[in-house]
């Protein structure tokens, strides 16, 4: 009996001196919480500007940026007649702008800038909008890739020429904030201009066009995307780009030279105009 007392006692020793033995290192690695790491802060996306609201047409109210397409420092393409883009710009631009205040948009601005191809690009874009332009209108005129030039003389001078393509465009920018109400007026403008028998630039889609070449989003009046392009993408207001004819082209420059070609344009445009401001009421 003695001898079993001694050997439970033992037994009971033992399990207490294991109980309170410190773990060993193994123990301990398992046991040790692993330190906590923090996860690093996303960079902040660079804030757009803000768009401006989409805003009821009010004619006399109604703020309309009629853009003059490059400057006389960079005045775009030359024409079959070495005659500079910017010239055809500006006279259909303040063209546009007479006939839209005579129809009663008296807010109307003729939009003018000077200086190098982007830096007036990105002047051309603040002034409208810090001005809070309702609506955006860039007026140009097309030419051709020079792969689809072909060599010529005009009184005694070497041009160039491209008899190949005519027609009026309309681009938008799907990145525009108010892209819906940009393509309601470029189709607009679309169905006033072929109603009056003037038909629009098909090569647009052509693989040949390279880098020129863009999406068509409405095949039956032509106005297709143009997305990076900065007086559509960053302006807060709805904009169109219209390229009023193809100055490359020998006889549609001759066509975009005279006043009845510029009239029936300037009607469109206001007509265009007048249809969208009523949807807008």
């Amino acid at each position: 009996m003695r001898q079993a007392r001694s050997i439970i006692a033992g037994l009971v020793a033992a399990l207490v001196v294991l109980t309170l033995a410190p773990a060993g290192p193994s123990v301990a690695a398992t046991a040790k919480k692993p330190p906590l790491v923090k996860p690093k802060a996303k960079p902040k996306p660079k804030s757009k500007p803000a768009p401006l609201p989409a805003v009821k047409c009010e004619k006399p109210k109604f703020r309309i940026f009629v853009d003059v397409g490059h400057t006389s420092e960079s005045f775009g393409a030359l024409s079959a007649r070495n005659d500079p883009e910017f010239g055809f710009n500006l006279r259909l631009a303040k063209l546009i702008v007479g006939k839209l205040k005579s129809e009663g948009f008296a807010a109307t601005r003729l939009l003018v800038t000077d200086g190098k191809a982007r830096v007036s690009l990105l002047r051309r874009v603040g002034v409208a909008n810090d001005a809070r332009a309702d609506f955006f209108l860039s007026v140009h005129h097309d030419s051709v890739p020079d792969k689809l030039l072909e060599e010529w003389e005009f009184e005694g001078a070497k041009s160039h020429f491209s008899d190949r393509f005519s027609g009026h465009s309309l681009f938008v920018s799907r990145q525009n904030p108010h892209f819906a109400i940009s393509m309601m007026f470029a189709r607009l403008l679309g169905k006033e201009l072929k109603e009056r028998g003037l038909h629009y630039a098909t090569q647009y889609t052509l693989p040949l066009m390279g880098r020129y070449r863009h999406p068509l989003l409405d095949k039956d009046v032509g106005v297709y995307s143009y997305d990076q392009l900065v007086v559509l993408s960053r302006t807060r207001s709805a904009a169109v780009l219209l390229e009023g004819g193809s100055i490359i082209n020998r006889d549609e420059e001759m066509a975009m030279n005279s006043p009845e070609r510029h009239g029936l344009i300037a009607a469109a445009v206001a007509d265009a105009m007048k249809e969208f401001c009523e949807r807008r009421q």
